[in-house]
């Protein structure tokens, strides 16, 4: 990543992205997507809507939804059964 201009300050950043100017507010909104996605998707009500779809396509917001969709489950996949560890699995 660090070809593509990123840094690992740019990672860190990311933990205090509402207060952070390393991010554009399309930027902003997508991390927002994110967390919310993660820990309360019940929570985007219509002025996140609003928001996001100011900076975003909604073929975008497609895309961005699929990739959280894979990643959040992936995740979780991962923690269940442990496959470094102790999964039987052969993957």
């Amino acid at each position: 990543m660090a070809q593509q201009g990123l840094s690992e300050q740019d990672y860190a950043e990311v933990a205090d992205w509402r207060t952070s100017d390393r991010f554009s507010d399309r930027e902003r909104v997508a991390i927002e997507y994110a967390d919310l996605f993660g820990q309360d998707h019940l929570a985007m009500d219509d002025d996140f809507w609003a928001r996001l779809r100011t900076h975003w396509a909604d073929d975008e917001i497609m895309d961005l939804t699929v990739l959280l969709a894979s990643f959040l489950g992936l995740g979780r996949m991962t923690q269940v059964l442990d496959p470094h560890q102790s999964c039987p699995l052969e993957i």
